[in-house]
């Protein structure tokens, strides 16, 4: 089996975490580091939006700021997601990976695998969302409301959500399992054009998304995930993991990254 990297970086602010994404894509690219697995949480709770997503008129930045979450624009496209009470992972691999397809679809399918085994560890029966029809129909800018190509879906509703982009040669995929979901708190991230119809949109997200902690029995926690989905990468993508630890030097670099970007109102109220 192929030894990857495994970085548990606990919970780092929301910059720090899409910063530490981009410096292992980095790292990854000049050939420092194998590809890497990596594991995080959020402190503060965090909001990002995609890549191409709008912040005006589609989040509703007062909401963000009474809950105390923290805004980051993400490298990845797609729809906001608000990290909370969950866990974080990303892939970085090299497009030219004999395991990676061409396809962006494809790649989906393949690093997908190491989520499903997660689930499976933790005896939830998971499955492969493959979509009928045109993907993103609607204008809702919420994430866990559709399921795309090769998320993980349990009984029909999303239960874990993922985006990916392609950089210089340099595949990063990442993306967020609700451990539990505060759908009141989620809503009130958005915009609507008024509160009975935002309130008919947080009821209709339970026939929608699912937290672990609503399908499991006995709850459990984020350590407890954290091994589930660890053990489950190692047999999806049949990889061992080897735990890497940062220098000093390179976390003076993820912050240098951070202030540089996703610090920035620049870049995180660019659209």
């Amino acid at each position: 089996m192929e030894t990857w990297y495994y970085v548990d970086s606990g919970h780092c602010t929301p910059a720090m975490n899409m910063a530490l994404d981009e410096a292992l894509m980095n790292w990854h690219r000049q050939g420092s580091i194998p590809p890497v697995l990596r594991f995080y949480g959020w402190e503060p709770a965090g909001l990002s939006v995609g890549y191409f997503q709008k912040v005006k008129g589609k989040i509703d930045l007062e909401g963000v700021k009474e809950h105390g979450y923290q805004l980051v624009r993400r490298q990845t496209g797609g729809r906001a997601v608000l990290h909370d009470k969950e866990l974080t992972y990303s892939v970085i691999v090299s497009e030219e990976h004999e395991a990676m397809p061409p396809s962006v679809k494809e790649a989906y399918l393949v690093i997908s695998r190491g989520l499903l085994e997660g689930f499976r560890e933790l005896d939830i029966a998971a499955d492969f969302a493959v979509p009928e029809g045109k993907l993103d129909t609607t204008d809702s800018a919420v994430c866990f409301e559709e399921p795309s190509w090769y998320e993980l879906i349990v009984d029909g509703k999303k239960a874990a959500g993922s985006a990916q982009t392609r950089k210089k040669g340099i595949i990063l995929q990442h993306g967020s399992i609700p451990i539990d979901v505060d759908d009141v708190k989620l809503f009130d991230m958005f915009l609507y054009k008024n509160e009975r119809i935002k309130e008919r949109a947080r009821k209709a997200f339970g026939d929608k998304a699912v937290a672990i902690n609503q399908i499991l029995d006995t709850p459990v926690d984020y350590e407890q995930t954290k091994n589930a989905f660890k053990r489950g990468f190692e047999k999806g993508l049949e990889i061992n993991l080897e735990p890497f630890e940062l220098s000093q030097a390179q976390w003076d670099e993820v912050e240098k990254i951070a202030d540089t970007r996703y610090r920035s109102d620049d870049w995180n109220y660019s659209r």
